[in-house]
Order: C-alpha cells, then structure tokens, then sequence
C-alpha cells in the first residue's frame, strides 16, 4: 500500500485479557438463553444500553428494549423452532465471536415472504465486546440473502456472483495502469 496505512485493531488494542474466562462464560450462558428463546429476561447477558450493529436488512438497535421489540420478536415470529449452533468461537479478553448458523422453520413472514413452513439455515457472524459481566456491543452479519434463496427469492435478480462460480458469466478484471 503507497502512502500512510489506517490504524489497525483499535477497539481491541487494549484488552485485558484476564477477562477471557469471565467472557466466555457470559457468551455461553447467553446462546443456550437464546437456544431457550428468552426475550423478556435477556437482560442477565446484555447491558441495558448495548449496541446491536447489524449489516443491511437487519437493522441497528441501540438499547435491549429495542434489542427485543425490534431483532428478537420479529425473528421468533418468523423462525420457529429455531436452534442455534455456533461452529466456531473464539475468546480475546473482552472480545468474543462467532460464526455458525440457525436451524429454524419459516412459519411468519419474513422479508415480505409469506410463510412457506421450509427448514431454513440461517448463516451468521456475531462479535461481542462484555464489560462488567454484560454485553454492550454487538456486530453481527445475517446472510439475509441465503435464507431468501432458500426460500425461492433472489435478492439478486441472477446477478450474484455465484453465476462466475458456476461458470454462467465471464468475471470482470479491472483495468492495469499503464
């Protein structure tokens, strides 16, 4: 890269990695909450005020009563029958992610798609930040898109770039400088 480079890893810079065991146990405790389909009391594993951060499609909820009215209730009534299985986790001190999926049954509507009563993978991302025993940020990805396609939408209308992996299109190369 020419010219001066952007800072790097700035919100995990100073971690205090005593807190790995405490984060882990707050991560854990609170996917099994989520695998009991708790909203009202979920507050045991998120600070009143934490930040949810999702990509587009998802939102961002600023505060556990947005958190609940507006992710948590809408999802459930959406998915049942909705498991969680994170594949991978790792612990950083403060910090935790994951990646992984839910299994669920479309039975609400769900981007405008009436319900279909499909099993449905549900592929996410999340990464926390605990302080004091509680989450207060939260990044989290939801491929939307998936979850669309396997219920027979494509968000993409043919131009995903699934069609250069299947060899249906030819990818574009950007122009060398010369």
């Amino acid at each position: 890269m020419k010219g001066s480079r952007p800072e790097q890893a700035v919100l995990t810079r100073d971690t205090d990695m005593s807190k790995t065991e405490d984060t882990r146990r707050v991560i854990e405790t609170m996917v099994d909450g989520l695998n009991d389909h708790r909203i009202d009391d979920i507050g045991e594993f998120f600070s009143d005020g934490f930040r949810w951060l999702g990509n587009q499609g998802c939102g961002t909820k600023t505060g556990l009563k947005e958190f609940q009215e507006n992710w948590q209730r809408p999802f459930q009534a959406a998915f049942s029958d909705k498991t969680c299985i994170d594949e991978a986790r790792l612990y950083m001190g403060e910090w935790a992610a994951a990646f992984g999926r839910q299994e669920a049954t479309h039975s609400g509507e769900f981007l405008g798609i009436a319900p279909t009563g499909k099993r449905v993978e549900i592929r996410y991302m999340d990464f926390w930040k605990v302080v004091d025993g509680k989450i207060v940020d939260n990044w989290v990805n939801v491929d939307f898109a998936h979850v669309a396609a396997q219920l027979g939408v494509d968000l993409f209308n043919g131009e995903g770039w699934e069609t250069y992996d299947r060899g249906e299109k030819t990818p574009p190369h950007p122009q060398t400088e010369g």
